[in-house]
């Protein structure tokens, strides 16, 4: 048996992929159980030097979140004597919080970006250009070089916005089923500020932006910020319809002193129907939707098969009879 296995060329050859396949999996195996243990390890280490020892000059959370890479490449430029700052810088502000850069170095990061693809693209061109060996002419050159300008000009833009709209996409999605959850809460007799971080921790996983909203906010209840200020910064930093409408219930209820639990009953069945008519926009755009294809794919083809017949029968009878044949 062993020897009819060795002769066949294609049993060897099977025979070898799976060892070498067994083998790698057993590699990946053990090598990511030593990295883990190895990091379990670290983490362990540093929490047991982080409570023996106090660093009196230590940082805060914040700034140790915001004090990346680019921001250190953007303060470096800055101090090099070129400024990084937006005439519209406020609006640029809105803009980058809502795709989700909330850094306060965002705006500085952006402008940097900008410029470097606004010489960096150019400049491959023009380079690539001339060591291809056929150099273009200067009016190609300069056409192109425009072009490749405008676009690393303009698609830092468009990465924002699309960033941006897939953020606004996932908080409207979840916003719904939190706010039912967050009205269980309350009618149980949870607190607005217990209800919030409930809420937050449960749809960390399935929503984890509005998660991350409710739970900042219920930090800054924590720290002492009143309701109005907290609810406020909960729609600025969220930049969406539904959760800035839901805030300026909460405050004026809070202001008038009526039910949060009605507030929010009303406001959860009016978001159920917002995600229903949604969803029944959608289903309504897919026809039109589907005519594209079909006009542009499977029309020419129904076209050519219904027409061909009488192409052939034109090519083979009539033809010969107009030519006299």
């Amino acid at each position: 048996m062993l020897g009819f296995v060795l002769q066949d060329p294609l049993i060897r050859i099977i025979l070898l992929v799976a060892i070498f396949a067994v083998v790698v999996f057993a590699a990946v195996y053990v090598m990511n159980l030593i990295g883990r243990r190895i990091m379990v390890r670290t983490q362990i280490r540093e929490m047991a030097a982080g409570a023996l020892e106090v660093v009196p000059s230590a940082r805060a959370l914040r700034s140790v979140e915001n004090d990346t890479a680019w921001s250190r490449i953007a303060a470096a430029v800055e101090k090099a004597g070129l400024n990084l700052t937006d005439t519209n810088d406020e609006r640029l502000t809105k803009r980058l919080r809502a795709a989700g850069f909330s850094s306060p170095a965002a705006p500085r990061v952006f402008t940097l970006v900008r410029l470097v693809m606004l010489i960096v693209l150019p400049l491959s061109y023009v380079s690539l250009s001339y060591f291809s060996g056929n150099p273009p002419s200067f009016l190609k050159l300069y056409l192109i070089g425009s072009l490749l300008a405008l676009l690393g000009l303009y698609l830092p833009n468009i990465y924002v916005q699309a960033r941006a709209d897939r953020r606004k996409e996932a908080i409207v999605n979840g916003f719904p089923d939190c706010l039912d959850l967050l009205l269980v809460c309350v009618e149980s007799g949870l607190g607005l500020e217990a209800a919030m971080d409930r809420v937050g921790r449960e749809m960390a996983l399935s929503h984890p932006l509005v998660a991350e909203l409710l739970s900042i906010t219920t930090l800054q209840l924590r720290a002492g910020a009143s309701r109005e200020e907290a609810f406020r910064k909960l729609s600025g930093s969220a930049q969406v319809e539904e959760i800035r409408s839901f805030t300026t219930l909460l405050i004026q209820s809070d202001r008038l002193g009526t039910s949060i639990s009605s507030t929010m009953r009303v406001y959860a069945a009016e978001m159920r129907e917002k995600r229903r008519m949604r969803a029944e926009e959608k289903a309504h755009r897919l026809p039109v939707l589907i005519s594209i294809p079909l006009v542009a794919c499977m029309l020419p083809v129904m076209i050519g098969t219904l027409m061909l017949p009488a192409v052939v029968m034109v090519v083979r009878d009539i033809f010969p009879l107009m030519l006299g044949r």
